[in-house]
C-alpha cells in the first residue's frame, strides 16, 4: 500500500474542506506507533478545527472520505474525528467531536446521505489524545505540542478500560483485539506506558507466566499479519481473560 500516498490524499481532503479552520491533521493509532498492518489496520487520524463546522462540510467531508475508503486496497479503512482546539485546551471527558466516520459509521454514511455522526461525547477520544501527545505525528498544521497538552491519567485510564469492558464475551468473537488490549491495560497501571497493542503483548509475553504467551503470541502473529485466522483455543481464551481481568482490578486497587 502506497501509504504516504493515501495520507497526503487525505490531508487535502480536509484542508479543502475546512481550509483556513483547519488547525492542523493528526496521525496516531498503529500507523504512528510503527505496527501498522496494511491489510487490516485503519488509519487513525484527528482533525483539529478552530470552530464548529457546517453540517454541509460535514457531508462533504463524509461523502469524500466514502471516495477515498474506496480506493484503499486493503481491508483497514480510516477512522477520523475533528474535534475543536478549545476542548483540547481546556479538556472535557468525555470530549466532544464534530464529526467522525469510521468503518462502524460506513455503512449509515453509504445509505443515507444526511446521515452525520457528530454533537456528541466520546470517551474514547481521550486514549486517541493521550496517544497523539506522546506518540502522535502532525501531518499538517500546528506541531503535536503546540495544539495537544497533558491531560490526568485518570482520563486515559478510563478511557483504555472501555476497550476491555466486554472481555468476558468479546474475547471469543474477537481475541486479538481483546487480548492485546488486555496486555495493554496492565502495562499501563503497572508501569505507565503509552503502548500500542502490540506493544503491550510483547511486554506481557516477556512478565506474564508462561502459560499465556502462546495465547498473546497467536494473536501478535495475526495482528502483525504473520499468520492469518489462525484457528484459537476458546477456553484458554476465556481463561486469559478471568487472569488479566483480575490483575487488572488487582492494579486498579493499588492506584
Amino acid at each position: 500500500m502506497r501509504t504516504q500516498h493515501h495520507l497526503d490524499r487525505v490531508v487535502d481532503l480536509f484542508k479543502e474542506e475546512i481550509s483556513n479552520n483547519l488547525v492542523g491533521v493528526y496521525l496516531h493509532g498503529s500507523l504512528a506507533m510503527g505496527c501498522f498492518n496494511p491489510e487490516k489496520s485503519d488509519i487513525d487520524l484527528l482533525v483539529v478545527a478552530h470552530a464548529k463546522i457546517s453540517e454541509d462540510i460535514s457531508k462533504r467531508i463524509a461523502k469524500r472520505l466514502l471516495k477515498f475508503h474506496e480506493s484503499l486496497p486493503n481491508q483497514g479503512g480510516v477512522e477520523v474525528s475533528i474535534i475543536l482546539e478549545t476542548y483540547l485546551k481546556e479538556f472535557i471527558y468525555p470530549t466532544p467531536f464534530e464529526f467522525h466516520y469510521s468503518d462502524y459509521h460506513r455503512t449509515r454514511y453509504e445509505s443515507d446521505e444526511n446521515y452525520i455522526c457528530g454533537g456528541v461525547e466520546d470517551p474514547d477520544l481521550a486514549a486517541h489524545i493521550v496517544i497523539t501527545y506522546h506518540r502522535g505525528i502532525a501531518l499538517y498544521g500546528k506541531a503535536v505540542r503546540d495544539v495537544f497538552k497533558p491531560i490526568d491519567n485518570q482520563y486515559y485510564m478510563a478511557s483504555i478500560l472501555s476497550d476491555i469492558e466486554h472481555v468476558s464475551n468479546g474475547i471469543v468473537e474477537t481475541p486479538v483485539y481483546y487480548t492485546l488490549n488486555l496486555c495493554r491495560v496492565l502495562y499501563f497501571l503497572k508501569e505507565g506506558a503509552i503502548s500500542s497493542k502490540k506493544e503491550g503483548g510483547e511486554w506481557a509475553i516477556q512478565v506474564l507466566s508462561a502459560e499465556y504467551r502462546q495465547i498473546i503470541q497467536l494473536c501478535l502473529d495475526e495482528y502483525v499479519g504473520i499468520t492469518n485466522n489462525p484457528e484459537h483455543d476458546n477456553e484458554k481464551l476465556t481463561g486469559f481473560a478471568d487472569y488479566m481481568s483480575g490483575e487488572i482490578k488487582k492494579q486498579l486497587n493499588r492506584n
